[in-house]
């Protein structure tokens, strides 16, 4: 049976299921989202994982729908609860579990070796003998730690498949090597438990997308989120024939950087948002603070204020840490390459640059990487780099490809996941995408971005990837207004309390930001943080002692300094309540369809996964909902996005967006954000709440109208002409008009 091709989304709602939140828990809350105003229920991976994961891209087996959720029976209960479900798909990998016998395609290959049929499902490197499985301890002594167990290998927790007949490890397809080496396969950055797929083979895309497609072609599913399509062979290729067997609503996690355009050709409509996000943030940043932050965080930790400098170490310490095997595999050909290779990976400023093997490469890459070849070549041989450019622009196929898939990476793992941890004036600028050097954005740049935005591209100001959520964000977009003020307060808080200078500046931050939290979840945080930044411990060297000096810091900066923190956080919110509601409503308003995290239609202060996917209580969500309740900052929340909901469900799919300017006193105009969708719907909000208090308000600057009468959704007050902002924005510092 073949449905009719669903309309996108007006807006959707981000669910992260898990074995103590199911397919019935999220059925429940149908009545409740519907209210809210989203069109569509978005799902984390659905198909069948780890069986303890809390985030479902370690897939299992592609067969089933993940029995912890309820199975397939589950999904389809709640497909008719009565609101279209998006799905969350994985096409770049599977996991390595452990037992290893989890994953039946990888058992098989590992028995069975690479003339197997499950051998094409995996990115394996077999020039290079049997497959390296990075599983050993320190000092391992194989021969007496790795057992035979009747059909299995046995290494502790571990389990690996025997050949028929054979008895010795030596004998397999695969070698068991220590934990801190690469793997024998592609694997998602530099994660060893999960292996690349490749379904640029029809037969692997089939396979892996029988379930999917199934359930797209009953209308079980009626939109589609692909994960990580920048670690495919063939994106392009992938997307369109994604497209031919599911033409629904579909975005891409595709991370864009400033002014970096979707790729052309790309069967999809739109990215998952982080474009959009850094956008929103930047617009409610006081670019006039800049300087001042960044002499704080200068002072305060020792680092350079040159990010690049940043970015270049990280980048060139991950490379050497974490990505020899692939190195080895893209420099196989051309070995006297392979440091030219290095730089110019670590020149590359994008995820991607999108050079197809056997086509004539598109200007924009060529530019990109003859820039990025032009930077490494003020670090090594000049002639070698242009060799290495030519190669990865037109050589053999593999070598075009490898760079390729590379470059996403050394990006994901050189800047998201170490130098925004080691560089970070306003953290709140450190997010996936974002360039924390690019404090702000005016109105007019702001206003271009969206004329330029596709149609039904996702935005979000959340997600389960954010290093933090959109309210911790807001807050500390508020320190671009009071640099001086933060700066009294952090050499308050570090004369008493401090640990380690470049993680201290941080740590005040996110407590400001987030409080109040735990001292547990504070000190999770900061754990996490430390090992990113690599300065003094990372994931593969730990530091007994320097991890016992974090979980003390967090303790006692919170006992010593909390009431000080509390106070500060509470001048702050008088502002950040003006950013939350503002971000809030410019993100559901502005062109593409709206994405709201789970529970962010009210505060939530949550900082990097794990924090991120805490149970949310939706129960006081749902009484707030029910009642007019106080007029705090919730329910404050909770009414923008219900309203800015609403009148989006009543736009019309891709409506116009018309900039409005506002007259009057000089600088005013600064502190607000305003356009028309269509020619029905104006949103106003405030920004840099801070600078505007401080000037007396908005004064006499006015917003004229387009004609007709339109009338408040938050306040039900009626406008027409020429409104004065001090009215407009009187008791919320926002306004949604619709024409009546």
């Amino acid at each position: 049976m073949t449905v009719p091709v669903p309309p996108p989304p007006a807006a959707t709602y981000r669910l992260q299921l898990t074995p103590a939140f199911t397919f019935a828990d999220a059925a429940e809350l149908v009545g409740y989202l519907t209210e809210l105003g989203v069109s569509h229920l978005y799902l984390s991976p659905i198909l069948q994982a780890d069986p303890g994961s809390l985030h479902g891209y370690d897939v299992t087996d592609h067969s089933r729908i993940r029995e912890e959720f309820g199975g397939e029976p589950g999904l389809r209960a709640l497909a008719a609860a009565g609101l279209p479900l998006v799905a969350d798909i994985v096409p770049n990998h599977m996991t390595v579990p452990v037992p290893e016998s989890g994953n039946p395609r990888l058992w098989e290959m590992l028995r069975d070796g690479p003339g197997s049929a499950a051998a094409r499902w995996f990115d394996i490197d077999w020039e290079a003998g049997p497959v390296a499985m990075p599983v050993l301890g320190e000092g391992t002594d194989v021969s007496a730690e790795v057992v035979a167990d009747g059909d299995a290998l046995r290494y502790h927790d571990h389990r690996f498949p025997l050949r028929p007949g054979t008895s010795a490890l030596e004998e397999q397809h695969y070698r068991l090597v220590p934990w801190r080496q690469g793997p024998g396969y592609r694997r998602f950055f530099d994660v060893s438990s999960l292996i690349g797929l490749r379904v640029e083979d029809p037969e692997i895309f089939d396979a892996t997308h029988e379930v999917i497609l199934r359930l797209v072609a009953e209308g079980v599913i009626t939109g589609l989120r692909v994960d990580h399509p920048d670690g495919l062979a063939d994106p392009r290729g992938y997307l369109a024939r994604l497209r031919e067997r599911a033409p629904v609503w579909t975005v891409a996690e595709k991370i864009l950087i400033d002014g970096e355009r979707l790729p052309s050709g790309w069967a999809c409509d739109g990215t998952t948002g982080y474009d959009a996000l850094n956008m929103v943030t930047r617009l409610f940043v006081d670019p006039a603070g800049s300087q001042g932050l960044i002499d704080t965080f200068v002072k305060h930790t020792g680092v350079t204020q040159d990010y690049d400098v940043v970015v270049y170490e990280a980048k060139k310490q991950v490379l050497a840490q974490f990505f020899g095997v692939e190195l080895d595999r893209l420099s196989r050909e051309e070995p006297s390459l392979r440091d030219a290779l290095v730089e110019l990976l670590a020149a590359m400023p994008v995820y991607r640059a999108y050079v197809v093997p056997g086509e004539e490469p598109p200007a924009e890459s060529v530019r990109v990487i003859r820039a990025a070849a032009d930077l490494a070549a003020t670090r090594t041989d000049p002639d070698a780099v242009r060799r290495a450019a030519d190669l990865v622009l037109s050589g053999p196929p593999e070598t075009v490809v490898r760079f390729q898939q590379a470059c996403g990476p050394v990006m994901a793992k050189g800047v998201e996941d170490t130098a925004l941890y080691r560089w970070y004036p306003l953290s709140c600028l450190n997010e996936v995408g974002g360039e924390p050097d690019k404090f702000s954005v005016t109105a007019e740049e702001f206003h271009a971005f969206c004329l330029r935005m596709p149609p039904f591209t996702m935005t979000t100001l959340s997600t389960h990837d954010t290093k933090r959520s959109e309210d911790v964000r807001a807050r500390l977009a508020v320190l671009s207004e009071l640099p001086g003020e933060w700066a009294e307060a952090v050499a308050e808080w570090s004369a008493r309390v401090s640990f380690d200078p470049r993680l201290d500046y941080l740590a005040w931050q996110n407590l400001m930001a987030a409080w109040p939290i735990s001292v547990e979840r504070f000190g999770d945080y900061l754990f996490k943080a430390a090992r990113e930044a690599k300065t003094s411990i990372s994931w593969i060297a730990p530091d007994p002692a320097y991890e016992a000096g974090v979980r003390d810091f967090a303790s006692r900066a919170i006992e010593e300094c909390g009431p000080s923190v509390a106070a500060f956080t509470e001048r702050v919110d008088r502002f950040a309540r003006v950013n939350s509601l503002g971000q809030k409503l410019v993100q559901i308003m502005m062109p593409g369809v709206p994405d709201v995290y789970q529970g962010t239609e009210t505060t939530d202060f949550s900082l990097v996964d794990p924090d991120n996917r805490r149970p949310v209580d939706f129960a006081y969500r749902r009484s707030l909902l029910a009642g007019p309740g106080a007029d705090s900052w919730d329910a404050a929340k909770l009414l923008v996005t219900r309203t800015a909901l609403a009148a989006r469900s009543r736009l019309a799919p891709g409506a116009s967006y018309v900039p409005l300017a506002t007259t009057g006193e000089p600088g005013a105009g600064e502190h607000v954000i305003a356009f028309c969708r269509g020619d029905r719907v104006v949103t106003v909000a405030t920004r840099r709440p801070a600078g505007l208090s401080r000037r007396g308000g908005f004064g006499t600057e006015t917003l004229a109208l387009p004609t007709g009468r339109w009338r408040c959704g938050l306040t039900g007050e009626e406008y027409t002409g020429r409104i004065p902002l001090a009215h407009l924005l009187g008791r919320y510092p926002v306004a949604l008009l619709e024409r009546e």
